[in-house]
């Protein structure tokens, strides 16, 4: 595993996954989605590591805004942002 890179399965079996640099187990252990660190020990390992292929769920950025996006809207509708603001507040009927 010389020079290898990424996550792979913890060796040791105490987390989902561990961070290996360099060829090397990392103390960044992964389960889930939850990062921490777990020191290493002197302990061998119980099992060969094997690389984590990266969620292809993942929407690698679909939620991000461009920095520009602000600049291709429509210029400033004055009359409908009003509107807009005021279908944001919840009507309120007669108190009984």
């Amino acid at each position: 595993m010389a020079g290898e890179e990424g996550w792979y399965t913890d060796p040791y079996g105490r987390h989902q996954a561990r961070w290996f640099s360099d060829g090397k187990p990392t103390k960044l252990v992964r389960d889930g989605q939850v990062e921490a660190y777990d020191e290493l020990t002197d302990e061998l390992p119980s099992s060969v590591p094997m690389p984590l292929v990266p969620d292809v769920a993942l929407d690698h950025g679909a939620d991000l805004k461009r920095a520009d996006e602000v600049e291709q809207r429509a210029s400033y509708d004055r009359e409908g942002t009003r509107e807009e603001a005021w279908e944001s507040f919840p009507e309120f009927g007669p108190s009984d």
